[in-house]
């Protein structure tokens, strides 16, 4: 078993380095870190208009929660819309700036080319009437989040290759200010990037429809395919292996976070709108179901190390058990450790594949409520579970899911215990 470990350490981690430090994948990786502040607001938006009043309650606070949520549903609506609406907007732009810092360029005139070439592309115009535009946004969320990408991308690469080339350069005198040469000197890439644009939109909408909504029906089996059992499995199982491994899941956001946020998006979207909502795969369902404590599912592994007979394994859990309760693992990962630990690395990546394929199978089920709100990675999954979905059986199942989470650890557990007690006693 060691040697197999080292093999893959071995060949993994060089891997592994490369694909976290490729400049697009890195760009996107960061761009979703960076937007969680909004999607938080969004997501608080979404749990303030979820009121759980019917027809029957009496209670005074949900009464009033309902009276609240009647007198101001524009408003509230529009807060939802700017955020969790508006999620590939700000992916375009924050890919196109993390790519300009990357390439040491200024960012400023690129944000404003990719900007506008999203909204040419992801847009809808409805009427244009002086006074009275009506664009239609509905690619502006989840659903653009990949012509966001091919924007941002697209516009910061040809871009660059044009003024590296000097193409359509100005020479001007050293007494202009630099503000206006920096101006001039992107004038003609910007209006060569724009033309690019401006001739997709023409070729789209001559076939009556954008190209965000054109990618989203090409891929759409694709997509349909990473919200599934086997995908939410198959997730469950790739970044807990490479976290075994010290391969951090930041690694995978630049593939991920587009499919999870965009599945988020939509579902927000649709709850918004009163309908049924479409994706159980979401970061919030990994967030809180998933990898209840961090990687690992610590929080199990953790109330384990409060009931050891070891030493040195109490210590771990006095120290890591209030972390794991907030989504942090490490103290957990390294101090038992998790990883590298032949002993329990069946049970750290078996326990996220069951804890996803439970809820996956219950979600899709409609045994509990999809989720449509993203909190924070550091909400505790207890309450997470429940303001994310709006139902109280997803708290409940969190409550089993770690029940579930320490039989599957303890036998290895128990096995671990038993050789570091051995050597308690040695010394």
């Amino acid at each position: 078993m060691q040697k197999f470990i080292d093999l893959l350490e071995a060949k993994l981690m060089p891997i592994a380095n490369k694909i976290s430090t490729q400049r697009h994948i890195k760009a996107i990786r960061d761009t979703f870190m960076t937007i969680l502040p909004i999607l938080f607001f969004g997501g608080m938006v979404a749990v303030l208009n979820a009121n759980p009043a019917t027809e029957e309650t009496t209670n005074g606070f949900l009464l009033a929660w309902s009276a609240f949520d009647a007198k101001f549903a524009v408003q509230l609506s529009w807060l939802n819309l700017v955020t969790m609406g508006f999620l590939a907007l700000y992916v375009c732009i924050g890919i196109t700036y993390y790519l300009c810092v990357g390439y040491k360029m200024n960012v400023f005139a690129p944000i404003l080319t990719s900007i506008a070439g999203f909204m040419m592309l992801a847009g809808d115009a409805i009427s244009l009437g002086y006074g009275d535009a009506q664009v239609q946004v509905t690619y502006f969320d989840g659903k653009g989040i990949l012509v966001a990408i091919v924007v941002a991308i697209l516009t910061v690469e040809l871009y660059r290759f044009l003024r590296n080339k000097n193409v359509g350069r100005i020479k001007l005198p050293d007494s202009v200010p630099g503000a206006l040469t920096e101006s001039f000197a992107s004038l003609v890439p910007i209006l060569i990037v724009l033309l690019a644009d401006t001739i997709l939109f023409f070729i789209f909408n001559t076939l009556g429809t954008t190209m965000a909504k054109w990618i989203l029906a090409m891929l759409s089996p694709a997509l349909e395919a990473t919200d599934s059992l086997w995908f939410a499995m198959l997730v469950g199982f790739l970044l807990n292996f490479g976290w075994f491994f010290g391969v951090h899941d930041t690694v995978f956001s630049g593939f991920l976070s587009p499919i999870e946020y965009g599945n988020l998006a939509n579902n927000a979207a649709a709850f918004a709108a009163g309908t049924a909502l479409p994706n159980v795969f979401t970061v919030s369902f990994w967030a809180y179901f998933g990898i209840i404590g961090g990687l690992g599912n610590c929080l199990a592994l953790g109330i384990l190390c409060l009931l050891s007979k070891s030493k040195e394994f109490k210590t771990v859990g006095r120290l890591g058990i209030a972390p794991a309760f907030f989504g942090i693992s490490e103290p957990i990962t390294f101090g038992l450790p998790i990883m590298l630990n032949p002993i329990l690395f069946i049970p750290s990546i078996v326990t996220s594949m069951v804890n996803c394929a439970v809820t996956f199978l219950l979600m899709s089920g409609g045994v509990i409520g999809r989720t449509y709100a993203m909190l924070s990675y550091n909400m505790p999954s207890i309450f997470g579970s429940f303001l994310s979905t709006g139902d109280f059986k997803a708290a409940v199942l969190i409550v089993v899911l770690i029940l579930v989470d320490m039989a599957i650890y303890y036998p290895f557990f128990k096995a671990y215990e038993r050789s570091t007690m051995k050597a308690e006693k040695a010394e």
